[in-house]
């Protein structure tokens, strides 16, 4: 096999009570990218598609994963990547996290997949790394590995798996605002107050035990961040009228998604989810700012083939 095209899909990180360690898939939003073993040794990005990024391997985040990967599992050969940009940078639903895991994935198949995917995300995360200057892995897992993800810790990595429930379907809004991921992190403080740490590892336990049990209801009343979000939302036109309008008419719940612009809603099938996204819909298009917004079951396998040879 000399050559594979991919379909890296967006991701939601956070889900509101998360933060760093909690993800999930997305479906009919992400990039396509080809990969194919050259002769020259080495990784080159050859073309890029839809916006503008670095060539220079060094400074593009899917060439940083790909010689992250290639420094501990060496090739007689090197590697080509062309990128078809669908995810905006900057939008907060994983735009950096697609073209890592993606360029290790690629890779990897065409080396005839010496590793599983949960390796896989070590590498993909130097690609974060370098987008948002902390190597985290709450996108580009669930991007790997599909569903929702769990990181319980980057040192040593340990991701674990978590089930989805088949009715959960997501709303995503994307403002069309960019905000760099490094500047989303830089205003959160470094320390928090004993009760709301206490708090949100509540909302975390009970979400993960919510999608264990297929419990819709403790999954909404969870999807409170009592850390981050009340630091983000101001870099949002009318955050919290989005998210009260997606409640009102049925959510689950409503947050941030990633370091934002993007806001996203879980809901109960759907019917429930097209009203929801019907009511966020009517709050931004009364703002002077264009915006995309779109429905997507919980993407469960991740990465897709779609072609090689």
């Amino acid at each position: 096999m000399n050559e594979i095209k991919i379909f890296a899909p967006a991701s939601v990180a956070n889900v509101s009570c998360g933060f760093d360690v909690l993800g999930f898939c997305l479906n009919p939003v992400g990039d396509e990218m080809v990969i194919r073993k050259v002769a020259q040794k080495g990784v080159r990005i050859t073309k890029i598609d839809g916006v503008t990024l670095p060539y220079e391997t060094e400074k593009n985040v899917a060439g940083v994963a790909a010689m992250a990967y290639l420094k501990d599992h060496p090739a007689a050969f090197g590697f080509e990547i062309e990128i078809y940009k669908k995810i905006k940078p900057g939008s907060g639903i994983g735009s950096s996290s697609a073209s890592a895991a993606g360029a290790v994935f690629g890779i990897n198949h065409l080396m005839d997949s010496p590793l599983p995917l949960k390796k896989l995300v070590h590498y993909a995360m130097a690609g974060e790394a370098l987008a948002s200057g902390v190597p985290h892995a709450d996108n580009v897992a669930p991007v790997l590995l599909g569903g929702f993800t769990l990181v319980r810790a980057i040192a040593p990595l340990d991701i674990v798996e978590l089930p989805t429930p088949n009715e959960l379907v997501a709303t995503v809004l994307h403002p069309q605002i960019e905000l760099k991921t490094a500047h989303a992190r830089a205003i959160i403080k470094k320390t928090v107050a004993l009760n709301k740490a206490i708090q949100q590892w509540g909302n975390l336990a009970a979400f993960v035990s919510g999608l264990h049990t297929d419990d819709y209801e403790l999954m909404g009343r969870s999807m409170v961040d009592e850390i981050i979000e009340p630091y983000r939302a101001s870099l949002i036109p009318e955050f919290e009228q989005i998210r009260f309008a997606a409640l009102k008419t049925g959510a689950l719940g409503s947050g941030i998604s990633g370091s934002g612009p993007s806001i996203f809603a879980l809901s109960r099938g759907k019917e429930t989810a097209r009203n929801v996204l019907d009511a966020m819909e009517n709050v931004v298009s009364k703002l002077p700012i264009a915006y995309d917004i779109f429905l997507s079951e919980i993407n469960t396998q991740g990465i897709k083939i779609l072609n090689q040879s």
